[in-house]
């Protein structure tokens, strides 16, 4: 089995982030932060998630998916002359 994203995954399965919360009994705001990349799972969490999935944690790629850059604007802005 390929190792794919959370994303992929709610994208492949067609799940809601809702049924994968009452499936792994996390919070939807966390769940939320995890696939946008705001937040790295703990190790419960990542357990939790892959369960709520029907995968292992290995089929599952944890890096962050969202870009320094991105980052730095949403914080910040873009700067003049960028």
């Amino acid at each position: 089995m390929p190792i794919r994203t959370i994303d992929l995954l709610f994208e492949e399965t067609g799940l809601s982030i809702e049924e994968i919360a009452e499936r792994s009994k996390l919070e939807c705001d966390r769940i939320e932060a995890i696939v946008v990349g705001r937040w790295t799972p703990s190790p419960d969490e990542r357990q939790r998630l892959a369960a709520a999935f029907g995968v292992t944690i290995e089929d599952i790629s944890w890096g962050h998916s969202m870009a320094p850059r991105v980052v730095r604007y949403h914080r910040f802005g873009l700067r003049d002359g960028f």
